[in-house]
């Protein structure tokens, strides 16, 4: 073990929750996320000795927030569908109203503010990852093969939550997609950012989905924050991630993204072998 603990790999583990998991029960299922947890619990088993470093980023929302069904109404006050894009325009033509009038003005400077930094436009999801919720926790095998590398190494896994204001969206940890003034935890997370600076081994990523979660977090981390070489040391797991149907474009353009700044694209089992043929050489 010593010998592994010198590598000094790290892992990173995006969302990696029930309710992004084609499961029973799941609100937000991604297809072929239940398999992409499983390989990736068994990666931690099997790389436990080389990874000294273990964060987890965990999508935490109120039942009612901007991106939610729960917030919106159509004109004529029937349900909003999930999967429906609201854009400025449509609020402010009628087509789609807040439940609370109130929430109107707060809307319309919302869309206008995503809209103007171009990289989604609102997207209404289903009720999903709310905190405290079965939806929220951890995929159970996933779950258990922290805990056992927390027993192993004695030191806990740094978790993360991220989304909990209900007037802007978060895909990225970092930070949310329109920070507010009053709100900190919806600008940029230095600390995270500092944490997963620390070491000088590969960092490992995985998580849900790789179409938005993971590339927005990733996006933000290696355009923003992360040197060349802090670049190059990212290794995206390919085979413990997948994309929102219909988004599957997204993913190839993250992972040209990412290989454009030095990262690596690979399998789970591919990055065993990495570390196994590291410890041989030293």
């Amino acid at each position: 073990m010593s010998n592994a603990v010198r590598i000094n790999a790290r892992l990173l583990i995006i969302d990696p929750q029930n309710d992004f998991c084609d499961i029973p029960g799941a609100a937000l299922p991604v297809t072929g996320a239940n398999a992409d947890m499983n390989r990736l619990a068994l990666f931690l088993n099997r790389a436990s000795d080389f990874i000294t470093s273990i964060t987890v980023t965990l999508d935490s929302h109120p039942s009612v927030a901007i991106e939610r069904t729960t917030f919106w109404q159509c004109a004529d006050g029937s349900s909003v569908e999930p999967f429906t894009e609201i854009t400025e325009a449509d609020v402010r033509e009628g087509r789609f109203l807040p439940q609370h009038p109130e929430h109107l003005e707060l809307a319309l400077e919302y869309l206008r503010a995503l809209e103007a930094g171009g990289r989604y436009r609102l997207m209404v999801w289903p009720v999903h990852c709310v905190l405290g919720t079965w939806g929220h926790n951890i995929h159970g095998t996933v779950a258990n093969a922290l805990s056992g590398w927390e027993f192993l190494h004695q030191k806990p896994v740094h978790k993360v939550l991220k989304g909990l204001n209900p007037f802007t969206e978060q895909y990225s940890a970092i930070q949310a997609e329109v920070p507010r003034e009053d709100d900190p935890s919806t600008r940029t997370n230095h600390a995270l950012i500092q944490h997963l600076r620390e070491g000088d081994g590969p960092l490992f990523v995985a998580g849900e989905a790789s179409s938005h979660c993971v590339a927005a977090t990733m996006q933000h981390l290696m355009r923003d924050h992360f040197t060349p070489e802090e670049c190059a040391q990212v290794i995206l797991l390919s085979d413990c991630m997948s994309p929102v149907a219909g988004f599957e474009e997204k993913v190839e353009e993250f992972f040209r993204f990412a290989e454009g700044l030095g990262a690596r694209v690979m399998t789970s089992e591919d990055a065993h072998t990495l570390l196994l043929d590291s410890k041989q050489k030293m």
